[in-house]
């Protein structure tokens, strides 16, 4: 890989950035919260490139390849040809495959299959902000409901209909959960946290399915599966399908 097949790299790299980062396409990676960063990394590789072209388009003196200009001048009357002591490994065009990942696929978030192998990732809160008062129905989000639900014995959900989104999966005996991931940086450190779902449940539930879960608060516990978490269940009224948000991950987490 050459000079300029390094620069033309540190382009691509930075333009596909930018296009995650003026996108939704970086959620499918970071959080929300780290937009500006996408973006400041994308403008800085940009820049890294324009200014290696230019340095690069300068020249260099042959002081600056390695050799004396008669030891230079000498090598080109032999007609022997001079070494490019910039040029790298072959196997550096594998850098490359990253960038290609990025622009030609784009990696659904993360869903079902990742929750159902992966224990709840319900943590207990430093508190519990007031909720709104009132009879309307409560939207809450699927660790705010979990997290008031266990550590909180449900006290200001009771009497309350609440509204919950997630996505359906189901544990190996087919029991439903409405579960939503959260991230604490990236995509790869993803963890879900479960609800279980009893009462006016949908016969056919398909997994990655996003619902909106209209219920109630119910006091009644299980464990989940794969590591012996608590997961509160959730009394469902109704269920109606609904378009995956515009952020899959859950934006409360760690909150």
């Amino acid at each position: 890989m050459n000079r300029q097949a390094q620069t033309a790299l540190l382009f691509l790299l930075g333009a596909t950035l930018l296009h995650a980062g003026t996108t939704d396409l970086y959620l499918r990676y970071v959080k929300e919260g780290l937009r500006p960063l996408v973006l400041l990394a994308g403008a800085v590789l940009i820049v890294t490139a324009a200014a290696t072209l230019w340095y690069d388009r300068r020249g260099t003196s042959p002081h600056d390849r390695g050799g004396t200009p008669t030891e230079d001048r000498s090598a080109h009357d032999r007609g022997t040809p001079t070494h490019d002591h910039h040029r790298e490994p072959r196997i550096s065009w594998l850098l490359a495959l990253p960038v290609l990942a990025l622009i030609l696929v784009a990696p659904p978030a993360l869903g079902s299959y990742s929750a159902a192998h992966t224990g709840t990732a319900l943590t207990k809160p430093f508190g519990f902000p007031a909720l709104p008062a009132g009879d309307a129905p409560l939207h809450l989000a699927v660790a705010d409901y979990a997290g008031r639900a266990i550590y909180d014995d449900g006290r200001a959900l009771r009497d309350r209909e609440l509204k919950i989104t997630g996505f359906v999966t189901l544990d190996r005996e087919g029991a439903p959960y409405l579960v939503r991931m959260g991230l604490n940086c990236c995509a790869a450190d993803a963890q879900p946290v479960k609800i279980a779902l009893t009462g006016n449940v949908p016969p056919v539930l398909r997994p990655d399915t996003w619902l909106e879960i209209t219920g109630t608060y119910t006091p009644r516990r299980t464990k989940d599966p794969v590591n012996d978490g608590p997961i509160p269940y959730l009394e469902v009224t109704t269920a109606k399908p609904v378009p995956t948000p515009h952020d899959p991950y859950d934006e409360t987490w760690n909150t």
